[in-house]
């Protein structure tokens, strides 16, 4: 029928056209004219991007991002360039909806990520990190694949590869601009090796603090996976979240956002639970991880704090891994480009037992006890400060940012032994579309 549409307006305006230079002109059309539209119509259709169907609409969505990374560990330094990390790559995603009833929606999300260099397996001794999520060469992979079903009053029902209940969930909090440089994730440095004072790596610096749910640092619950997951309906500010998965994982997070006077405030606390042997480090335990997130920000004056804690453990004893994160700063237009962000920030990582640096590199011997893993005496702790400036550039949709780090690391195991600290630059865009 668009097809018969378009005809008809071309053919419309061949006959005004013709009308304009005359009589003789407009009334002498030739037995071509039919012909000559039908092709110039199938070439037009050609050339244009069309969605599948009538029903259901396409949305394409996502960003590019890539920064430069200078970095010394206290014996080598070099300088890489890398994408943003696993899940927070460089994207397309495709997402599509139709009205089934009133108040009643179905839809998609196909969500593609491109790696070129995942920061969060780059090291020492290799500049081009292959994926995180599915340990393969650099290349276009599924981040995540779902169906939905929508009400506006009862909430919405996901079936497929998406992020959990728990997935992000204390980082998307932050609304301060600076979520992608600068957060609780180990993104640019989770493979690198720790420098020992004697030239030595040991461990690295994401350590073993996250296991049986993804992350590194924070984020314990830090990857999509195949679930079923419910979000409701929003409710004075308050909504609810909660997934299943296979072999058995599930998650339960609330959130909260909202306006108080002059200031804009979110939180959010979330538990995620698996028993997944595939996953886990402990077969036939439990792991369980706590994170909560709350972000406030004065509008008048766009001075703003944001704060995250983290927990997880097994169910047996195996130790603990805890994250405190916090940041502070000013979002405010100072020039006509976008807005600037200003911010400096602080993190404490510390693990025990299974979870400290040590268990992984095999050199405490006090984690096992009776062929199980024990809390004992191991442990360790990294901590990060930095500071960094976000400049938003309003006309391209664009963010640009410089930052910089210090990480520190020490730990009860390696008796006499000290570490070098790890400092860094980054310098990075993202620009969506």
């Amino acid at each position: 029928m668009n097809k018969y549409r378009l005809s008809a307006l071309v053919a419309a305006g061949l006959v005004a056209g013709g009308l304009s230079a005359g009589s003789a002109s407009a009334a002498d059309l030739g037995g071509n004219c039919c012909a000559d539209l039908e092709e110039r119509i199938a070439e037009l259709e050609a050339t244009t991007a069309r969605k599948g169907n009538r029903k259901v609409s396409l949305t394409v969505s996502g960003w590019v991002g890539q920064q430069v990374m200078f970095w010394d560990d206290g014996r080598e330094s070099n300088a890489y360039v890398t994408d943003l990390g696993s899940t927070l790559a460089s994207h397309v995603k495709f997402t599509g909806q139709a009205t089934i009833l009133p108040g009643w929606t179905a839809g998609y999300v196909l969500h593609l990520e491109a790696t070129g260099s995942d920061s969060l397996t780059t090291n020492q001794d290799r500049a081009d990190g292959p994926n995180a999520l599915t340990n393969t060469p650099n290349g276009v992979s599924t981040l995540q694949s779902f169906w939905f079903l929508k009400s506006d009053q009862l909430g919405k029902v996901s079936v497929g590869k998406q992020s959990d209940a728990a997935d992000n969930s204390a980082i998307l909090v932050d609304g301060s601009g600076s979520l992608v440089p600068a957060n609780w994730v180990a993104f640019d440095v989770n493979s690198f090796g720790i420098r020992q004072k004697d030239g030595d790596l040991f461990g690295h610096w994401g350590g073993a603090y996250c296991q049986g749910g993804g992350g590194a640092w924070g984020d314990c619950a830090g990857v999509p996976r195949n679930t079923v997951r419910y979000d409701s309906p929003t409710f004075g500010g308050f909504s609810v979240s909660a997934s299943w998965g296979e072999d058995d994982i599930w998650a339960v997070t609330t959130r909260y956002a909202g306006e108080w006077a002059d200031f804009k405030v979110a939180g959010v606390a979330s538990y995620f639970e698996s028993t997944d042997e595939g996953i886990n480090f402990i077969n036939n335990s439990t792991y369980r991880y706590f994170q909560a997130g709350a972000y406030v920000e004065h509008v008048p004056t766009g001075l703003f704090a944001y704060g995250a804690y983290g927990h997880g453990d097994y169910d047996v004893d195996a130790g603990s891994n805890e994250t405190w994160y916090g940041k502070a700063g000013i979002r405010q237009r100072w020039n006509p480009l976008g807005h600037t962000v200003l911010y400096g920030e602080y993190e404490n990582v510390k693990g025990s037992g299974i979870f400290s640096q040590s268990a992984i590199a095999g050199v405490a011997q006090d984690i096992l006890n009776d062929g199980g893993p024990q809390s004992g005496s191991t442990r360790d702790r990294t901590q990060v400060w930095g500071a960094g400036i976000v400049q938003e550039i309003d006309a391209a949709a664009m963010s640009m940012w410089i930052k910089y780090r210090h990480l520190d690391y020490e730990d009860n195991n390696t008796e006499g032994t000290r570490y070098d600290n790890f400092q860094y630059v980054g310098v990075g865009a993202l620009i969506n579309y």
